[in-house]
């Protein structure tokens, strides 16, 4: 670890306890954390820094399955929306809001300088965190990037709706998550982003036409996404809307 990132290590988790009655020791979601007892997770994050000291990125996705996902169901779209653009994604499947603060704080993402990065993140957490220390833990994802990366605009999604019905517990943490973390907006260089209703059915209703498993969206669902985040996207990138 860098002298810069250890410095940006103490920073971020001092901060995420501002605020908050929740102690370090409890709140693991502020905890860098590495997954090296899953095989392919160091290999796809060692591929991640070589990307990183490569310098050459406009546009960084940051997330868990769901954005690693634009690399399967998600490809045509991303290639339609993205390809031009210089981007990387940084999602991985089963990470939580710990696992993304040890990849960034050991990725030497610091020798990059993308003009937006893209973070949603926060729902696998949802199983074992509270709803104030899964958004504590995105809060201390943005004050890494922040510390890293000052010269890159942070696009901060809402996470995505889960479960078939309104009524799902999972949809209730999400839109406690979602009020909290919408906070963390500045209007310069944080912009916070809810698109989950574009998923949604009139009556709220999550249909297995965009997210089969009321999680993770498929070819269609990606083409939602990308169609609900571009007028932001292209607004922060300081480009044209891709039509």
């Amino acid at each position: 670890m860098t002298r810069r990132s250890t410095t940006v290590l103490l920073t971020l988790l001092c901060a995420a306890l501002v605020g908050s009655v929740t102690t370090l020791a409890q709140n693991f979601a502020v905890m860098p954390t590495p997954r090296a007892e899953v095989d392919w997770w160091m290999g796809r994050y060692y591929a991640n820094v070589r990307q990183a000291e490569a310098g050459d990125v406009d546009l960084l996705f940051i997330g868990d399955s769901i954005t690693h996902g634009w690399e399967r169901g998600g490809l045509d779209t991303w290639n339609k929306y993205y390809a031009h653009r210089k981007p990387a994604n940084f999602g991985f499947g089963g990470d939580r809001t710990q696992h993304v603060l040890w990849r960034l704080i050991n990725g030497h993402i610091d020798r990059m300088s993308p003009k937006v990065a893209v973070i949603m993140i926060g729902t696998n957490n949802a199983s074992s965190d509270t709803p104030n220390e899964i958004a504590l833990g995105i809060r201390a994802i943005c004050n890494t990037l922040r510390a890293l990366l000052p010269k890159t605009k942070i696009l901060v999604l809402g996470i995505f709706p889960r479960g078939t019905s309104p009524d799902n517990w999972l949809r209730g943490t999400t839109a406690v998550v979602n009020t909290q973390i919408a906070a963390l907006a500045d209007g310069e260089w944080i912009h916070y982003l809810d698109i989950g209703s574009a998923f949604l059915e009139a009556d709220g209703t999550l249909p297995a036409s965009v997210m089969p498993d009321q999680l993770h969206p498929n070819e269609r669902g990606y083409q939602i996404w990308a169609e609900a985040m571009e007028p932001t996207l292209a607004k922060l990138l300081g480009d044209q809307p891709v039509r």
